[in-house]
């Protein structure tokens, strides 16, 4: 995951009021495997900026992408 990323999240967080599958952009990364996410409406207005870590995250891919390049 890198600066920029669009990404889904796997979990609820209801004490953070986010659940799984809202989509967040990474804005910043604070150490290896732990991200700053915006999560933004329809109309680009921010509604939650957490800290959350690569296990929390899935990163979305709006091209084909080559399966040799993804870790698992």
């Amino acid at each position: 995951m890198k600066l920029l990323d669009m990404v889904a999240l796997l979990e609820n967080s209801p004490e953070l009021g986010l659940y799984r599958g809202q989509v967040g952009t990474i804005v910043e990364e604070y150490e290896p495997q732990v991200f700053e996410v915006e999560f933004s409406d329809n109309e680009g207005k921010a509604y939650a900026i957490e800290t959350l870590s690569e296990q929390q995250l899935m990163v979305l891919y709006h091209h084909p992408i080559n399966p040799e390049k993804i870790a698992v």
